[in-house]
């Protein structure tokens, strides 16, 4: 940039250093052999008024007046006259030039003509310009225009001191934007360490964890040690040094899904490092490296709700059943009404609820949840594009892009029909029509049908009738008809309080 200034202003100078009327000069007697013709004579053209355009030669140069050309013998300066030979039918009008004192006598062959500098008004426009005019033959009433001057060289100094100006402001500019990326994070375009790094200030965030100690730990991440898979990452069990067992999850980052992790990644983070609740897991550390974004959990040894209901058919007794719904309610309910601002899972599936030794379970995987911060005039909903597990997603949702806790609440009416039919929440292999569980149970409902669809292993009972009619409610098309998560923590509270060890 500095070079290309330097380059404009040497331009400039030339530039400005050959433009005047009498910055070229040749031999144009009688005038003075060191300089151009004086104004206002001009040997260029464009110069001067054409009236006092002189031919150049020698030994005498010529003027034309009247389309009549006169050799000049000398001139006079002072006395503004010019002396010419004396010709036949010499005619004057229309130009600038009157006869002097002297004239044509019979025993003279010379002339002198006169013009007037200071009153004639062909010269009055062109004081202001130092001699140095140029003819403007559009207008004859203003025939004269200023043309810059003979050479820049009282201008030059300007010229530099703008340049050194222009230098110094570029200086000025590098060393602050140095400065300012010295100060940024070295990967600034990367969201995931930005975010780390505004949030480690505020002292937010789990202790971090070494990307080795995190691969020794797994194995270097052996397919053995694999405890679960999904669209956007890995689960690795991990021994740690000191004995105990964690839960790594692996997320994906090959360039389809980089950002999505990324969000994801971010997203956990921020979300449970935030909120406390026996039925949510805990996040225990992360670790952001070029070689892979990964969470640290507590293990839960026994698989999640999908594993018992899924593959190890007519495991869970009813009483069980129902206790994993109503600590699910009650994991949701907090979620909704304790954390502030609220949050919304966006991903309870059966899939996403981890079962303990005990029986007892977390609800797990945020990397979909979005905290509700809602304006004032959006009737507690936000504007975002529909995400979830397909079978899950809330229709509603899914039409309007207006999401709200109530999503929740209809994914988990569909987790509460997988726990009274042991069915999938979506399922190919069932008609078109049935397909997506909600509509298969739901169908089944309305005409009365419910022991069709419930699972083999389970009585008809009150309770299972019950906790059908609040999943019933749960997913219903509009939102507004569903209940709110209180408000299923207190039937399924009442639904348990009512039902017997052997129901």
């Amino acid at each position: 940039m500095l070079m290309v200034i330097l380059m404009l202003m040497w331009k400039m100078t030339r530039s400005n250093s050959s433009e005047g009327c009498s910055s070229r000069h040749r031999e144009c007697p009688p005038f003075p052999s060191n300089s151009s013709p004086p104004f206002p004579f001009s040997a260029r053209p464009g110069c001067g008024h054409p009236s006092f355009r002189l031919t150049c030669a020698t030994p005498h140069s010529r003027i034309s007046i009247n389309n009549r050309s006169l050799c000049i013998l000398s001139y006079n300066p002072n006395t503004s006259t010019i002396t010419t030979r004396c010709s036949s039918s010499f005619n004057l009008s229309a130009s600038p030039f009157r006869l002097s004192s002297s004239h044509c006598h019979t025993n003279s062959n010379t002339i002198q003509l006169q013009w007037d500098p200071t009153h004639d008004p062909y010269f009055t426009n062109c004081t202001t310009c130092h001699g140095l005019c140029g003819f403007n033959s559009s207008s004859p009433t203003k025939p004269f225009l200023c043309l810059r001057p003979q050479h820049s060289s009282p201008s030059l100094p300007k010229l530099f001191t703008t340049l050194i100006a222009l230098a110094s402001l570029l200086i000025l500019l590098s060393a602050a934007t140095a400065i300012l990326r010295a100060a940024r994070p070295t990967s600034h375009q990367d969201p995931t360490t930005l975010f780390l790094h505004r949030h480690l200030a505020a002292s937010l965030l789990p202790p971090p964890f070494a990307y080795d100690d995190l691969a020794a730990s797994t194995h270097n991440f052996h397919p053995s040690r694999k405890i679960g898979d999904g669209g956007f990452g890995s689960v690795y069990l991990a021994h740690q040094r000191d004995g105990t067992l964690a839960a790594v999850k692996y997320l994906h980052r090959h360039r389809a899904s980089a950002a999505f992790s990324s969000k994801s990644f971010c997203n956990e983070i921020l979300i449970l490092s935030s909120i406390n609740h026996p039925n949510l897991v805990k996040l225990h550390g992360y670790c952001s490296d070029p070689r892979g974004l990964l969470l640290v959990y507590d293990y839960i040894p026994n698989g999640t709700l999908a594993d018992h209901l899924h593959k190890r058919k007519g495991s869970l007794t009813w009483r069980v059943r129902l206790d994993m719904a109503l600590q699910t309610a009650l994991a949701m309910e907090y979620l909704h009404f304790s954390v502030v601002p609220p949050v919304v899972h966006r991903d309870i599936t059966s899939s996403n609820i981890f079962v303990e030794r005990d029986m007892r379970i977390k609800v797990g995987d945020f990397g979909l949840s979005r905290v509700l911060v809602v304006p004032s005039s959006s009737n507690g909903s936000v504007w975002t594009g529909p995400q979830g597990t397909p079978g899950y997603l809330d229709p509603d949702y899914h039409r309007s892009f207006r999401l709200t806790e109530k999503s929740d609440v209809y994914s988990f009416g569909v987790v509460l029909f997988e726990l009274i039919s042991g069915l999938r929440a979506l399922d190919q292999t069932r008609d078109k029509r049935d397909m997506a569980l909600a509509d298969f149970v739901v169908s089944r409902i309305q005409m009365g049908q419910l022991h069709q669809v419930l699972d083999p292993a389970l009585a008809a009972g009150d309770s299972v009738a019950a906790v059908a009619e609040l999943a019933f409610r749960c997913v219903a098309a509009d939102k507004d008809d569903r209940p709110d998560s209180r408000e299923v923590v207190e039937e399924l509270k009442r639904v348990r309080n009512r039902t017997k060890d052997n129901d």
